[in-house]
């Protein structure tokens, strides 16, 4: 047995080392963390119990990879640690408890603060008499790679500290990619013909390794302080870690806006909890968070082991990538006749849920991955968007059990034939409203909340009213007859009267409802209301050319060609002609004088709605807003002008604290509407 445990550590000492080097060094990720977590942890344990057998170059006593070549080394004045980990409450109420055996009985409570662990890449910066001089990369936590020019390009990073700042001062933080950063670098990569970023942290990692500053700058990256290394000659005394982050705020350093000082333990779950919950409206991408012992002398006190501090820990979030084998690939049919490939996987736990499909988005997806039915794949799931395949383990394939994913000519429902235009990357079926999969889900567009509103008919009874052929097309549901329902299975009489009335009560849509339910491509709630606000009859939409729509607000030329290409087609015409003969009375909404202000007393307002309101959803929330000549978005930004905050308002709602936005109550935006709780 003595002899395994050895061999183990041998392998996990090389097997860690190889997945360091390939993470920090080239910036690429082979396992998913939990996994490289459950590696380390392993070895530590080992070493724990066998301490004779440790490997001199054991990664346990290590922080991350080597200097690449063509960087300066920089030696760090003092060593950049890294955090142990805690992946649960139990593991979290552990370390509070070393944390108060470790200072004695005398102490029984204590102050932490709280951050997000940004997921990006850990540099050091020192600044010389309030100038930007030096900084340099984590590297392996005693010595990095100066990115001194690449640094000096992040925008929210002074190069002159302002205020009262010390001689010297060395800050040390994260330099991560913003979510909407990441999408449109991507886009760049592609249009270009280069491989895309996995994800940000990936992307932002190696823009800041650039050899060449230009391309560093083109990447629009970002800084969030964490704490100080060293300092000389400090202008005010500072007592706490917290204090230390308020401080070189004031010099212009940036630091989180989600940070929180929390006085009591049982605070901190709720703060992972909550900061978990509110993880996919968060700008940037974040795997957990950092727990820190806020008192500096008892951070002294509690003292470090060999790579980490004593007195912090990192508690991560459920895995949202994962490591599985595609099983084989089917393709989709969407509502617009979009070809869609997705991955039958072998089932797979992805951050709680289990996960046995993911889109590859399209053909050109598949070309980029060079993925094959029966590779080891990485998934990666984000809240509840579709989980996605991001990258092929090429060096676990086995080339005699791995076969060519073959894209479709014809479609797999109605057998017309696939075509992609030029310039698209989606392939789609060209059969239209006669292809029975975009018949479904445009009948299941056409009766949604946010288009005609038909809430007693669902996806379930639709599939059963064109299996049972009662109904051939949208306009054959305003043709409906009690009788005729009953005879279908499980149709009992009050959900045939439900349907009939929810139909009925259907057929005074607003203007913009209709021309979204018509499922026009790019056409979205936005876009339909500016449609209708333009135009003061659907005639007069039917009858207009590119020209014209693409003066309007948020139109652009591929919307205005889809608008006009869906009202070219005959088909459609007597499709909307058939829905006015079966009673559709379109409201077209009142014209408004935009110089009377009375009339429209939030003009040129820009409103964000966040959290549960209890009298109105978002929707007709946004819709009271517009209403009233307000514009509203879905994230806040400095030319945010209020923010409706409701119930369990989350990030938005601290992001427009710190921007200086106004905060209007439920109560307060009743009262603009004249109405009452």
């Amino acid at each position: 047995m003595s002899n395994s445990n050895k061999e183990r550590m041998s392998f996990l000492t090389k097997e860690i080392n190889r997945l360091n080097y390939n993470y920090h060094v080239l910036d690429e990720t082979l396992i998913p963390d939990h996994e490289f977590d459950a590696l380390f942890h392993e070895l530590k344990a080992l070493e724990e119990a066998h301490p004779e057998w440790k490997d001199p170059n054991s990664p346990t006593g290590k922080v991350g990879g080597k200097v690449l070549s063509g960087f300066t080394e920089v030696r760090h004045e003092r060593p950049m640690l890294s955090l142990d980990n805690a992946f649960n409450e139990a593991d979290l109420e552990g370390f509070h408890q070393r944390v108060l055996e470790r200072l004695g009985g005398s102490i029984t409570q204590v102050d932490y603060y709280a951050e997000p662990k940004l997921d990006g890449l850990a540099v050091s910066i020192i600044y010389e008499n309030g100038v930007l001089t030096q900084a340099a990369t984590r590297g392996d936590g005693v010595v990095g790679e100066e990115i001194t020019e690449n640094v000096k390009t992040i925008r929210s990073l002074p190069h002159q500290l302002a205020g009262d700042f010390p001689r010297r001062l060395e800050v040390r933080g994260e330099v991560f990619m913003r979510k909407s950063v990441f999408e449109k670098i991507n886009d760049r990569q592609l249009k270009r013909g280069q491989k895309p970023f996995a994800n940000p942290r990936n992307a932002a990692a190696g823009s800041i390794r650039q050899l060449d500053s230009k391309i560093a700058a083109e990447r629009e990256l970002s800084f969030y302080c964490y704490g100080v290394g060293l300092y000389e000659a400090l202008p005010v005394e500072i007592e706490s870690h917290s204090a230390w982050l308020t401080y070189v705020n004031t010099l212009g350093i940036p630091v989180s806006p989600l940070n929180e000082k929390i006085a009591d333990f049982k605070d901190l779950m709720a703060y992972y909890q909550k900061t978990e919950s509110s993880r996919d409206e968060l700008p940037f991408e974040i795997d957990g968070v950092v727990i820190k012992v806020d008192n500096l002398l008892l951070q002294e006190r509690l003292g470090f082991v060999s790579r980490s501090p004593r007195f912090a820990i990192a508690v991560k979030f459920p895995a949202m990538e994962a490591r599985t084998r595609l099983l084989d690939v089917d393709f989709q049919v969407g509502r617009t006749g979009a070809i869609t490939p997705v991955a039958r996987l072998d089932p797979v736990e992805v951050g709680g849920v289990v996960v046995s499909n993911a889109t590859l988005h399209n053909q050109d997806e598949i070309t980029r991955l060079g993925v094959m039915i029966g590779d080891e794949v990485m998934i990666h799931r984000a809240g509840d968007v579709i989980p996605k395949v991001i990258r092929v383990v090429v060096e676990n394939r086995d080339e005699k059990s791995v076969r060519e994913i073959i894209f479709p000519t014809n479609c797999p429902i109605c057998d017309s034939p696939i075509i992609r235009l030029e310039g698209e990357a989606i392939a789609r079926c060209s059969g239209g409203l006669t292809c029975d999969a975009q018949k479904l889900e445009g009948l299941k567009h056409f009766v949604s909340r946010t288009a005609m509103n038909i809430d007693g008919i669902g996806g379930r009874w639709l599939e059963v009213l064109l299996k049972e052929k009662v109904i051939d097309s949208i306009a054959d549901l305003y043709h409906l007859e009690k009788g005729r329902l009953l005879e279908l299975p499980r149709m009992g009489e009050k959900s045939a009267e439900k349907m009939l009335l929810s139909i009925e009560g259907s057929k005074t849509p607003a203007f913009s409802n209709f021309i979204y339910a018509l499922g026009i491509r790019e056409v979205g709630e936005a876009t339909a209301r500016t449609l209708a606000s333009h135009f003061e009859t659907l005639q007069d939409l039917i009858d207009t050319d590119e020209t014209v729509l693409m003066q309007l607000e948020d139109i652009g030329p591929i919307v205005a060609k889809r608008i006009v290409e869906f009202f070219a087609l005959d088909h459609h015409k007597e499709l909307i002609q058939a829905l006015i003969n079966a009673g559709i009375e379109i409201q077209y909404p009142a014209k408004v004088d935009v110089t009377n202000h009375d009339a429209l007393p939030l003009l040129g307002e820009t409103w964000v709605i966040t959290g549960t309101l209890s009298k109105y959803d978002r929707n007709e929330a946004k819709d009271k807003l517009m209403a009233l000549g307000a514009k509203v978005t879905g994230s806040v930004s400095k030319s945010t002008t209020r923010l409706l905050a409701g119930e369990k308002a989350g990030s938005k709602l601290t992001q427009a604290e710190k921007h200086g936005v106004a905060i209007v109550s439920e109560e307060d935006f009743l009262a603009l509407l004249g109405e009452t709780l």
